[in-house]
């Protein structure tokens, strides 16, 4: 069988950005932008340019820092966006321009409330603006699994006419089913008579847990492009997993007629670098980057594994990054072992006493943890990385707990520079603390998610603690860690509320596809 390409289309900094409370900060965008890069992912769509000043600066930002990928704005098909995004990538190697906009009737008539000639009229305008900046143009039928196929055909023709070089028919709602999604994208493509002047996308959510099989059932029926974000991040329920996607593709060569330049060796470390920067841990039984997609407990299992692997393993955990992050630096490692290891491993530093900074908190860790792993350090450089100017700031904590008794936490802290403390009791350590905490802040928020997950593995390892507060609509995610977990959570909940006070709510013009 002879295998084309397969374009890796990846939406994690834009689409998995829109999970409640995954914003990220632009110098956070271009250190994921930059292990994408290095996972060779073919586009990086970096955002909504003109949704907010920081969207614009991010993509700018990565635009400017990525050389390898061909570096997206995502643009309604209106001139104002169309012109910011160009403007936002005009420091890129490559670019790309993705223009959309809705073509299902429900969308149509309640949305946009709009007559189907007007739109199209609409999308052939915004495609010949976007070529002007770009000879890459992406133009997607938003909501296009639901849209009446003649009026598809209609519009991708006319896209296609005006210059769109991709055109990507999203399964906006997650309402798809596998044959019949990848069934339209055949019939599409054979009743418009230039679609082979266009790579035809896919962009699937995964409101009924079929994103990933949608996906592969599109590029099974001739589309050359597939859209996804890493972990499956998204809104809802998500987005199709770009690791899902290329293990597939990887290991079924004998029935999908596409391959990926994707390194597959960087899947896992780039899991946990998106997981650590948004706070959205991955479930242990998550295919390929959960840590028990290679962990065989059962006895039949185990004895088949030994005697020969491919009994119970289709794929070598080694394939996608994991049992390769050997244990590499201790509590005597020098500054420059530690600044070549974070160079492995993608991170660079912008000057001395950026390293600096980070190597302190190394040695602090060092002196707390016998082994430093690769996902020790990625932690390390995200608190230094995504800290913000601390209104809230742990001092000092005194937790006590003994059975029987009920548990009780001191804590200090400042507040604007000023000590504070407070003593509370409650159903466990953590609890007390956060009472205590409150005691003093009264900061009105629920607490909608608290999750702990062990950085490495032993009892020493570090505990990476996530909080998730909502106030008033404004949803944010709190990451601590430590190998103290009680501490962890407690500087995961004052990350949390620092968060709060700092960040705007984000105003999307429109979701996007």
């Amino acid at each position: 069988m002879s295998h084309q390409g397969l374009i890796i289309f990846d939406t994690t900094l834009r689409d998995g950005e829109q999970s409640p409370g995954a914003s990220m900060t632009k110098d956070e965008k271009v250190r994921i932008a930059k292990m994408l890069e290095k996972l060779r992912v073919d586009v990086i769509e970096a955002g909504f340019a003109i949704a907010s000043k920081g969207d614009f600066e991010s993509v700018k930002a990565v635009a400017e820092a990525v050389k390898d990928s061909t570096v997206c704005s995502l643009a309604r098909a209106v001139y104002a966006d169309i012109d910011r995004a160009a403007e936002a990538l005009k420091g890129a190697n490559t670019s790309r321009i993705h223009t959309f906009i809705a073509t299902s009737p429900i969308h149509m008539k309640y949305k946009l409330q709009m007559e189907p000639a007007d739109v199209l009229a609409q999308a052939i305008k915004a495609v010949k603006r976007a070529r002007n900046y770009t000879d890459d143009v992406e133009f997607s039928l938003e909501d296009g699994s639901r849209s009446e196929f003649d009026f598809m055909c209609w519009i991708t023709e006319a896209a296609i006419t005006a210059g769109a070089t991709t055109i990507n028919v999203p399964d906006t709602v997650g309402y798809g089913e596998p044959q019949e999604y990848g069934a339209m994208f055949k019939r599409l493509m054979e009743a418009v008579p230039n679609s082979d002047k266009a790579i035809f996308s896919t962009h699937c959510h995964n409101d009924l847990g079929l994103a990933v099989a949608n996906s592969l059932s599109a590029v099974m029926n001739g589309v050359r492009q597939v859209e996804c974000t890493i972990n499956g991040l998204g809104e809802r329920a998500g987005n199709a997993a770009l690791e899902e996607i290329v293990m597939a593709v990887q290991t079924r060569k004998d029935i999908f007629p596409v391959q990926t330049r994707i390194v597959s060796e960087h899947i896992v470390s780039t899991s946990r670098l998106v997981s650590g920067i948004t706070g959205f841990p991955v479930q242990p039984n998550k295919a390929i980057v959960g840590a028990n997609a290679f962990a065989h407990e059962s006895g039949i299992h185990q004895d088949g594994i030994l005697k020969h692997r491919e009994t119970y393993e289709i794929m070598r955990a080694e394939n996608v990054g994991w049992n390769t992050n050997k244990i590499v630096l201790g509590k005597h490692s020098g500054r420059a072992a530690v600044k070549a290891r974070f160079e492995d491993l993608g991170v660079t530093f912008e000057d001395q006493d950026q390293l600096n900074a980070v190597f302190i908190r190394f040695k602090a860790l060092a002196d707390k943890k016998h082994e430093i792993f690769d996902e020790d350090l990625q932690r390390l450089v995200s608190e230094a990385a995504s800290k913000v100017e601390d209104i809230y700031a742990l001092v000092s904590l005194d937790a006590y707990t003994k059975t029987h008794q009920k548990p009780e936490a001191q804590i200090t802290f400042t507040v604007k520079g000023e000590q504070k403390t407070a003593t509370a009791t409650g159903s466990g350590p953590v609890d007390a603390a956060y009472k205590a905490i409150e005691q003093i802040v009264a900061s009105a928020t629920d607490l909608l998610l608290y999750s702990v997950n062990a950085i490495t593995k032993g009892t020493e390892s570090q505990g990476e603690v996530t909080v998730r507060l909502e106030r008033k609509g404004q949803i944010v995610n709190g990451v601590g860690s430590d190998t103290d977990i009680v501490i962890a959570s407690v500087k995961a909940y004052l990350n949390a509320l620092n968060l709060l006070e700092h960040s705007a709510v984000r105003s999307h013009p429109q979701h996007g596809v």
